[in-house]
């Protein structure tokens, strides 16, 4: 039974961050993490406190992003759990004058912390599978710069176009579908994992 609460809790916690991460309810958003949690995405690898600063200052600049969530898988083991989400990140820009759709799709990659009885992500990272731009208006035609786009790898290079234009700096070394990164990354947590205090 507290096998089954505690996967119950985790997966309502990812919930919740996204949610209050779309809606900007800052304060709740505080409560899904551990004071010392740390987060990596495109656009930002930091503290979360930072990262919330970050984002409400993209909220001031009319700047926002959705995420569509699936499902959950946990591994757990006693205080700590690995929990990959299935997520899509949505976007609308205007490059050039024309509006435009970006969708991301991927995981979410958790570290996630049972302290003081309490589930709270420690960790998140993303891993980055699928993405793609297309105008809102249908027929109208794109014109992106190809240079700047194979900067950053499939997987997220849509994404990372249009952050980049909007003059955020986007790390182009982030774990994808395939790349030695997320094999590596996913390596370590596992090691991690195991090591779950008695």
């Amino acid at each position: 039974m507290q096998d089954w609460l505690d996967r119950l809790e985790i997966v309502t916690l990812i919930q919740n961050w996204a949610l209050w991460r779309d809606t900007g309810d800052w304060d709740k958003l505080r409560t899904t993490v551990h004071p010392d949690a740390t987060m990596t995405a495109t656009w930002f690898h930091g503290r979360f406190d930072d990262f919330i600063d970050a984002a409400q200052a993209s909220w001031r600049e009319r700047s926002s992003s959705h995420h569509a969530l699936g499902g959950t898988t946990i591994e757990l083991n006693r205080s700590r759990a690995i929990a990959q989400t299935r997520m899509t990140i949505r976007v609308r820009t205007t490059l050039d004058g024309v509006e435009a759709d970006v969708s991301c799709h991927g995981r979410f990659f958790d570290r996630v912390e049972k302290r003081a009885s309490a589930w709270r992500i420690a960790r998140r990272s993303v891993i980055y599978e699928q993405d793609r731009i297309d105008p809102v208006e249908p027929g109208t035609r794109l014109a992106l710069d190809r240079a700047l786009l194979e900067r950053f790898p499939e997987g997220y290079r849509h994404l990372a176009y249009v952050q980049t234009k909007a003059g955020a700096k986007v790390d182009p070394a982030l774990p994808t579908g395939v790349a030695e990164s997320q094999k590596k990354m996913i390596k370590e947590a596992r090691a991690w994992l195991a090591a779950a205090p008695q």
